[in-house]
């Protein structure tokens, strides 16, 4: 394997994935409970013990409260000590944006493997079943095809379902629910039934967790008719997304990775909603656009540390939004940088980065002065062996070459 590994490589490769849709297929009834776009805000993040601005691009909901926010100037000084709120670890997050919604809305419940009084395999409904009661957080036999049947039958006669998966990779014994079922009965029913339903767990490349516990189930998902797909990265963008994937009538997938669960961060004390179709400026630049989402997030801004004392500019956006694509922030980065690179940990072929890729070069093709380059995952199993494990995924340093290869 080590062999297959090395001669593989996990060096920088160029995707021409042929065209792909990716305009946005929802239901006019997708943001019911998110604002119009407008005004061009940041907000306050820290990542790693650097601050970012969030897309200026609007699209915050009606609850976004003004104290968390601040001009892009501002952003750069701003330390997580001095910001108002409380820490939660990304884990937390999710919980508190879930009671939230179960404590606004009693159509909102939860089912699952050991969801109940275990409180799930990841803590994240921890302390629910107690205060909700059995039939609200709702412990399922290991029988994901039933359970998320149920769910999406339930999300037809009024209810909100969180359907959690104790492992993503465990969701392809109900792919047939979620295909069949979940993304098309609006369409087939003739808009009689909406399927309000959330389907989220954790997923990626963990430590050791071998081939059939570290699935990238996104390029499974993605060509699925009707489906929204959100991957969160932070402990702010977990809670938003988490609420307002519960209040889309749309069935939204929540993609968690399992190495973030214990991220912590500081998160407004107000209540707040995401847009589920916005992408997040991470690190404004000049010289790169460089795209990418999840767990990538930590290895790309790694990566820029290094990229800014050899003296790039690059430009980091967390797209969030795996389907549809913001093209709107996606494109103006685009315009303005002329190169792009993709760095995923999905699969090269038919992943993410391939159809981000095509949705680029069909758009914005007159605006790039170089080939997009996209880093992906290998296309083999996961190992066990921890080195090999590292080989399969993108590296900083393979970051940093792609970069400046696209800088000559």
């Amino acid at each position: 394997m080590a062999a297959i590994i090395q001669g593989i490589g996990a060096a920088t490769a160029l995707t021409s994935a042929s065209s792909l849709d990716t305009k946005k297929t929802f239901f006019s009834n997708s943001r019911r409970s998110l604002s119009e776009r407008k005004g061009r805000t940041f907000v306050v993040r820290s990542d790693g013990g650097l601050s970012y601005g969030l897309n200026g691009r609007g699209g915050r909901a009606e609850q976004l409260i003004t104290n968390a926010v601040a001009t892009k100037e501002d952003t750069a000084a701003a330390s997580t000590s001095s910001k108002p709120g409380h820490e939660l670890l990304l884990f937390e997050a999710l919980r508190e944006g879930l009671e939230e919604e179960m404590d606004r809305d009693p159509a909102v419940c939860v089912m699952g493997e050991d969801v109940g009084h275990y409180g799930g395999s990841y803590k994240v409904t921890k302390g629910l079943a107690p205060k909700y009661g059995d039939l609200r957080v709702l412990d399922t036999p290991i029988a994901e095809n039933s359970f998320t049947g149920m769910g999406i039958g339930a999300a037809m006669t009024g209810l909100r379902p969180v359907i959690e998966g104790m492992n993503m990779g465990f969701l392809l014994l109900a792919f047939n629910q979620i295909s069949n079922n979940c993304g098309m009965l609006h369409y087939t029913s003739g808009g009689q039934f909406k399927i309000p339903v959330v389907i989220r767990g954790p997923g990626g490349v963990g430590r050791q967790l071998g081939a059939e516990h570290s699935q990238r189930l996104e390029s499974y998902f993605q060509s699925i008719p009707g489906i929204q797909m959100v991957a969160c990265s932070t402990p702010y963008n977990a809670k938003g997304l988490m609420k307002a994937a519960i209040r889309s009538d749309n069935p939204v997938i929540l993609f968690e990775h399992v190495l973030l669960y214990n991220l912590k961060e500081r998160i407004p004390d107000e209540e707040y909603v995401l847009n589920l179709e916005e992408a997040e400026m991470v690190r404004p630049g000049e010289h790169v656009t460089i795209l990418t989402y999840s767990r990538m997030r930590y290895h790309v801004m790694q990566a820029a540390k290094t990229l800014v004392n050899k003296g790039y500019d690059p430009e980091v956006i967390d797209i969030r939004s795996l389907k549809p694509f913001d093209l709107h922030t996606i494109g103006n980065s685009v315009k303005k940088t002329h190169r792009v690179l993709i760095v995923e940990e999905c699969m090269r072929t038919g992943g993410i980065g391939a159809s981000l890729t095509a949705a680029i070069t069909e758009n914005f093709h007159d605006y790039l002065d170089a080939p997009i380059i996209c880093l992906s995952s290998q296309d083999v199993p996961t190992p066990y062996a921890g080195t090999l494990e590292n080989w399969t995924v993108v590296q900083p340093p393979q970051i940093v070459t792609a970069v400046e290869q696209l800088c000559q």
